[in-house]
C-alpha cells in the first residue's frame, strides 16, 4: 500500500486562471467507480496523457482526477512558454550537448505539435496557444554575450534565429532596460490556464471522467488492478498514471532523486489605454532572461486585459511546500525588476503574485516509465512544464497501450533521476547555486 505523505500546495492565487471568467467546476468524486484508465493530475502532463489514451483506445474509461481545481495548480502558475530549443536551466546560455540538444529539440517540437492539434481540435482562440516565438531579453553585456553564444550553438543545430538590438527590442518592449535580444520562431505562447481549461473541456465532452478536489491519499493493489482511495470515495483502474510532476516523492517514489524548487511570479492589473499608450510598443510579447536565474517577463492583450508579468526568485523546497508569507520579500523584488524595466508604469501596481512548484534532477532526466506493474509515472520535467509535461504525457500514454515510436525509444532512453547529495549538504548546496547566480545575474534580475 502507498500512503500519500503531502498534497501540492502554491502560495498565492494561479493568476492566469484568477483573470478569466469563472469556470464551470467539475464535481468532487462521490463513492466508488471503476476505470480502465486513472490519471493522477489534471495539468499539461495528466490531460496530455488523457487525451493520447483517448486517441489509441477511444473505449476505454478514462478517469481524471486532481487534487484543486482544473488550472489552479501549476499549469495556472508557469510563465506559458512551450519551448521548443534547448533550455537547460543549469546552463549559463541555456545550451548543452549538441547532440543531445537535438534530439529534445525534436521531442519538444513532437510536444508543440500535439499541443497545436488539441488547441485545433477544441476550437481554443487564438491567445491560448499562439506559434509566435519568443526573445532572449539581455539587460548587460554579459547578457549579449549569453545570447551571442546560444545563437553560435543554434546556428551549429541549423536553427532559425535573429540578434536584436537595442533600438529593436525598444520597439517590441517600450522600454530602454534592454541591451539586445535574441529572437527564436519556434516557441508557443500560451494563455497556460486557458489551453489547460480548453483541453479539459474538450477531453470532458468525449467522455472522459473529471474530479476536481479530489486528492488521492493512498494507491492500493488489489489483483490486477489499483485502488486509488479519495477523501469522498475510491476508484479502481487496471492502469493509473501519477503525472503530478515533484509529488512523485510525495507517492514515495524517486526518493532524494529530484530537487523541488518554487519560482515567483506578479501580474499587474489591467493596464489603461493611457497607460498601454504610454509603454508603446507591442501589445503581445514573451522575453526570457538571457541569464536563465534572471527575470522573465510577457506583456499579455486578451482576456483580462493589457497586463505585464515578471517572474524571478527561487527558493530550495526539498519538502515540497513554502511558507505563504515566503511571497512578502519575493514582492520587493519583483516590484524594482518591474519599475527597472517600465519607469513610465510607476503607478501600476500588481494584482497578483504567487509561487509555483518546479521539479529537477541533477542530470535533467525525467522521471518516466512503469514504476510497478500497472503503474506508470510521467514526472519530473525539469522546469519546462508546458512541453515537456505535455510530451511525458503523450507518451507514457503510448507506452501503455504498445504503441512504439523513435519518440518514445528516446523516451525510454534518458537514465534515471540521479541520486542527490545527501543533506544538509544538498541543501546548502542548492540554496548557495541559486543565491550566487541570481547575484551573478546582476541586472538580468
Amino acid at each position: 500500500m502507498i500512503t500519500v505523505s503531502k498534497q501540492p500546495f502554491d502560495p498565492g492565487p494561479a493568476a492566469w486562471n484568477e483573470i478569466l471568467p469563472s469556470a464551470m467546476p467539475y464535481p468532487k468524486l462521490d463513492g466508488d467507480i471503476r476505470a480502465d484508465f486513472l490519471v493522477i493530475g489534471g495539468g499539461f502532463a495528466g490531460l496530455s496523457t488523457a487525451r493520447r489514451l483517448k486517441q489509441l483506445q477511444p473505449d476505454a474509461a478514462i478517469c481524471v482526477v486532481e487534487a484543486r481545481r482544473i488550472a489552479e495548480g501549476p499549469a495556472g502558475r508557469n510563465s506559458g512558454f512551450m519551448i521548443d530549443l534547448p533550455h537547460n536551466l543549469a546552463s549559463k546560455d541555456y545550451a548543452g550537448d549538441a547532440a543531445r540538444d537535438r534530439s529534445q529539440t525534436a521531442l519538444n517540437r513532437e510536444a508543440i505539435a500535439f499541443a497545436a492539434a488539441a488547441a485545433e481540435e477544441y476550437a481554443m482562440p487564438q491567445e491560448a496557444f499562439s506559434p509566435s516565438g519568443k526573445i532572449n531579453a539581455a539587460a548587460t553585456e554579459r547578457g549579449v554575450t549569453h545570447n551571442q553564444d546560444y545563437a553560435q550553438h543554434l546556428a551549429s543545430m541549423g536553427e532559425a534565429h535573429e540578434l536584436l538590438d537595442a533600438t529593436a527590442m525598444r520597439a517590441i518592449s517600450g522600454s530602454d532596460y534592454y541591451l539586445g535580444g535574441l529572437f527564436t520562431p519556434g516557441t508557443a505562447m500560451l494563455q497556460p490556464a486557458l489551453y489547460v481549461r480548453g483541453l479539459g473541456e474538450g477531453l470532458a465532452a468525449s467522455g472522459v471522467l473529471f474530479f476536481e478536489n479530489t486528492p488521492v491519499t493512498s494507491l492500493n493493489r488489489e489483483g490486477t488492478a489499483w485502488r486509488a482511495a479519495t477523501p469522498t470515495g475510491n476508484i479502481s483502474a487496471g492502469a493509473v498514471i501519477l503525472c503530478v510532476n515533484g509529488h512523485a516523492e510525495s507517492f514515495g517514489f524517486f526518493k532524494r532523486r529530484l530537487m523541488h524548487i518554487y519560482l515567483y511570479a506578479s501580474m499587474t492589473r489591467a493596464l489603461t489605454a493611457e497607460e498601454a499608450a504610454a509603454l508603446g510598443g507591442e501589445r503581445r510579447w514573451g522575453f526570457t532572461p538571457a541569464d536563465p536565474l534572471g527575470t522573465t517577463v510577457r506583456r499579455i492583450s486578451g482576456t483580462g486585459g493589457e497586463r505585464i508579468v515578471v517572474r524571478n526568485r527561487f527558493t530550495w523546497a526539498p519538502g515540497r511546500s513554502v511558507d505563504a508569507q515566503r511571497l512578502r520579500p519575493v514582492a520587493h523584488v519583483h516590484d524594482r525588476s518591474f519599475s527597472a524595466r517600465f519607469p513610465c508604469l510607476a503607478g501600476v501596481e500588481m494584482a497578483y503574485r504567487w509561487g509555483g512548484l518546479l521539479c529537477l534532477s541533477l542530470n535533467t532526466a525525467p522521471a518516466f516509465g512503469e514504476l510497478e506493474p500497472g503503474l506508470f509515472s510521467a514526472c519530473c520535467q525539469n522546469g519546462l512544464g508546458t512541453a515537456a509535461g505535455t510530451l511525458s504525457g503523450k507518451l507514457i500514454a503510448e507506452q501503455i497501450c504498445g504503441h512504439e515510436s523513435a519518440s518514445l525509444s528516446a523516451m525510454q532512453s534518458f537514465p534515471a533521476p540521479k541520486r542527490l547529495p545527501p543533506e544538509p549538504f544538498a541543501s546548502i548546496g542548492a540554496n548557495a547555486t541559486m543565491r550566487w547566480g541570481e547575484m551573478r545575474a546582476g541586472k538580468e534580475l
